[in-house]
């Protein structure tokens, strides 16, 4: 077996039926590639789902049912049963182009050993596409991104996968991508290894859940930096004195219960504008560095 597909899905049944039949649709002979879903305690519609798929599946198709336990120990479910010799992670709102896999691999015969990175392109519909072409606004600098990357499964699973100690929402991909960088792996970009990242803007009804996010990102982040004491993971967490010291400042100055009161104004269901979403990302920002300070006071009391 060439590659496997490997994903998790939580709760995303309606947008599961379409990454799986694009999954099923690639351009390799079916024997070639695999597709080994991970559904981690999802309470939707989500096994009915899988069932339709299965009866579609045109390629290898192994489902892992666990109860609820975070993304970290399902991608390790998941590399455990991978028979590939490479193993691409994608996300269940990731939709890949039909030569996605074999991009991936066009590049793994360039250079085996390393990580290959794919183009994502952020949609706000699956039922809407824009052109299949990747720009530079769609760039993003993560050695390891889940979203779409592949890797020799023995690389993987050499590192040991991925630490379920993050057990909470934010950096397991970073976690690994530096265990990689580290152990000198190197990576390569193939914009052609294209896939369409469901996100759409953020309704009023999401403030809540994307606040208990930075907040959860912000308790790992704490988790990454000790595991990684190291630059790059202290200018991407936020864990550095200048951003800790700007933010402290504002919370001096009452900043963020400012930005609180004017999203507690924001009422009624509906999709935030640009004012309302501004107002909504400075105070989830304050809400991240609120809850990195309480977290960093955690660990080392520890």
């Amino acid at each position: 077996m060439r590659a496997t597909i490997q994903l998790c899905t939580y709760n995303r049944a309606a947008l599961l039926e379409r990454v799986l039949d694009a999954c099923f649709e690639q351009t390799l002979p079916e024997d070639s590639y695999e597709v080994v879903l991970v559904n981690d305690g999802s309470t939707d519609d989500t096994s009915a789902t899988i069932e339709r798929a299965r009866a579609r599946a045109t390629c290898a198709f192994t489902v892992i049912e666990q109860q609820n336990a975070g993304l970290a120990r399902g991608r390790n479910v998941g590399i455990a049963r991978a028979t590939g010799e490479r193993i691409i992670f994608i996300d269940d709102d990731v939709l890949p182009l039909p030569n996605f896999v074999e991009e991936h691999l066009r590049s793994h015969d360039r250079r085996p050993t390393a990580i290959v990175r794919g183009g994502a392109i952020n949609v706000e519909s699956f039922d809407d596409l824009p052109p299949p072409v990747w720009s530079w606004k769609d760039y993003s600098g993560n050695f390891f991104w889940t979203t779409n990357v592949s890797v020799p499964t023995a690389t993987i699973r050499a590192i040991g996968g991925f630490n379920e100690s993050f057990a909470e929402y934010g950096w397991e991909d970073i976690d690994v991508g530096l265990r990689l960088r580290f152990a000198g792996v190197r990576a390569l970009f193939n914009p052609r290894a294209l896939a369409y990242h469901y996100k759409p803007r953020p309704r009023s009804g999401d403030i809540a859940k994307m606040e208990r996010q930075a907040r959860a990102q912000a308790r790992t982040a704490v988790t990454l930096s000790a595991l990684h004491p190291h630059w790059r993971t202290y200018l991407a967490t936020g864990e550095n004195p200048i951003q800790r010291s700007v933010h402290a400042a504002l919370r001096a100055m009452g900043v963020p219960e400012k930005l609180r009161r004017r999203v507690v104004d924001i009422r009624g269901e509906h999709e935030l504008d640009g004012s309302e979403l501004r107002t909504v990302r400075r105070m989830l920002a304050s809400a991240y560095f609120e809850e990195l300070e309480s977290a960093i006071r955690l660990h080392d009391s520890r």
